[in-house]
């Protein structure tokens, strides 16, 4: 009987312990932001272009300390911002169009994912709003036949460098 109550007693130390982390105001800290539609107003972070219409991976991501999400025209740009030394770790969430999923001429706000899980495409013969884009997939095997078809180098988010782009 003791040993069981015993047990029951970390239990409940152990449950009271996590309940008492979740109210911790340090938690809020940690939610995750979600990637938000592009809308026909909206203009490229980089450069300024009007996002809407333009064929291609479109880009976007909040940065540690706003809860504003910073739009791009195509991934070209993102990385082109995102991999700015004074930008690198002020970047919290990052996402991209997988292109497996939606039409390359009109992606849609539905098929945005995580980019730092997604698989890259550099080089492909395939265009962006500003040339030259970068193709995302959530898949590594989608990715490799986008690549056998358009061509381009297969990378990780983490091997995508400035001299790359």
């Amino acid at each position: 009987m003791i040993k069981i109550n015993k047990k029951l007693s970390i239990l409940a130390l152990l449950l009271s312990s996590l309940s008492l982390t979740a109210c911790n105001e340090d938690s809020t800290e940690q939610v995750i932001k979600q990637a938000v539609a592009i809308e026909k107003s909206d203009g490229c972070h980089l450069c300024g272009m009007i996002i809407e219409g333009f064929p291609g991976p479109k880009g976007q991501l909040f940065n540690k300390t706003s809860d504003i999400s910073h739009k791009f025209c195509s991934t070209r740009d993102l990385f082109g911002f995102l991999l700015q030394p004074e930008n690198v770790r002020q970047v919290k969430e990052v996402y991209v169009h997988d292109m497996s999923k939606t039409p390359w001429q009109k992606p849609t706000d539905e098929f945005f994912i995580n980019a730092k899980d997604a698989w890259f495409i550099i080089g492909s013969s395939k265009n962006g709003a500003m040339g030259e884009t970068i193709a995302s997939f959530s898949q590594q095997a989608d990715a490799n036949a986008f690549s056998k078809e358009f061509g381009g180098k297969l990378y990780r988010f983490s091997e995508i460098t400035i001299d790359i782009i």
